[in-house]
């Protein structure tokens, strides 16, 4: 990934944009044209508010290419507050303590180095909640 498409995409590696269908008025993530749970034109911009827990697990031994130096690390499908699912790498966290149900907070981290460049590429991954929303 290049220099421009890094800058061009850091909106939604930085945070969780998503969009509120204005039909049915379900939280949706990623952004998309058509609301996929009534087929209507999706709604405008919203930001996810990052907390969840997490909804399923594994721990990934055998990684793909740029991301040997964090090997073993775990990858959760978490359930979102408003309701989407997302697929993120855990943080902060020893992979033997993660838990299905465990109250995790979305934060902003390394994703890889990548190119000869050495271009650091930062995005979301999900951390243990450290405080109970109020």
């Amino acid at each position: 990934m290049g220099i421009p498409n890094l800058w061009r995409t850091k909106g939604q590696r930085y945070s969780l944009a998503g969009e509120i269908c204005p039909s049915c008025s379900q939280h949706i993530f990623p952004p998309r044209d058509v609301c996929p749970h009534c087929a209507k034109p999706a709604g405008p911009i919203h930001t996810l508010s990052g907390r969840g827990e997490v909804y399923s697990y594994t721990t990934m031994y055998n990684v793909p290419q740029g991301f040997q130096e964090q090997s073993p690390y775990t990858v959760a499908l978490v359930k979102l507050e408003e309701g989407p699912m997302v697929t993120a790498q855990l943080t902060d966290v020893e992979n033997e303590e993660v838990a299905i149900g465990m109250k995790v907070e979305m934060v902003t981290r390394k994703l890889r180095e990548e190119s000869e460049e050495g271009q650091i590429v930062y995005g979301y991954k999900f951390r243990p909640r450290l405080t109970e929303a109020a």
